[in-house]
């Protein structure tokens, strides 16, 4: 897509997905597990000058955090194909109100929170009505991972003619090569740039 030069900051908002204990601390599910990525650790970091920026010019700070829906017994409600991907995954993970499912807390407190059961933060949530009652235009994207929630997001966004801004390093695979190949097929879908340009922008918008 053609570069985006301006914004409101007052009608944008900075949409993180799934940068949640489970996902990066030591102790959550993942890391248990011995599951992560480097590129992925470094994500809340990064992303936190231009959280920090947004919110001062009066810009909004959205988390989407997956969610695994606790059933009878407490046991999680796990589609097929993820419990196969991912069969460490137990009760008590990703639990609404949990530690794991919580945002890290180098971003927290976000000002609002988006539960979502699926890749895209769009798919059976309330973001879009939130969206629209805090009047924001464009979303400002990044999270993990790149391939999966990111970039169902991102589609689910270009749907609905919603403006979005894709963090190239504010998001992350489990592989380098996956994020990059992401990357190259999002370029009609989103606008593209790094951390620090989107902070740059804001700055003077």
């Amino acid at each position: 897509m053609s570069h985006l030069d301006k914004i409101d900051p007052q009608r944008t908002a900075l949409l993180t997905i799934d940068l949640q204990n489970d996902f990066l601390h030591p102790e959550g599910a993942y890391g248990r597990a011995g599951q992560g990525a480097e590129a992925i650790s470094a994500l809340p970091a990064r992303t936190k000058p231009l959280r920090d920026l947004l919110l001062a010019k009066g810009g909004t700070y959205i988390s989407a955090q997956f969610t695994l829906v606790p059933g009878r017994g407490g046991e999680p409600l796990i589609a097929s194909h993820l419990k196969q991907l991912r069969p460490f995954l137990a009760k008590g993970d990703f639990a609404p109100g949990g530690f794991g499912h919580s945002l890290v807390d180098e971003l927290a407190p976000a000002d609002y929170v988006i539960e979502k059961v699926a890749y895209s933060a769009f798919y059976q949530t309330r973001l879009e009505y939130v969206m629209r009652a805090a009047g924001i235009d464009v979303l400002i994207v990044g999270g993990i991972v790149t391939n999966g929630g990111v970039a169902s997001t991102l589609r689910d966004a270009h749907l609905r003619n919603i403006e979005t801004i894709m963090l190239t390093d504010g998001c992350a695979a489990f592989r380098d090569d996956v994020h990059d190949a992401t990357l190259l097929s999002l370029g009609t879908v989103t606008h593209q740039m790094s951390c620090g340009e989107a902070l740059k922008m804001v700055e003077t918008s």
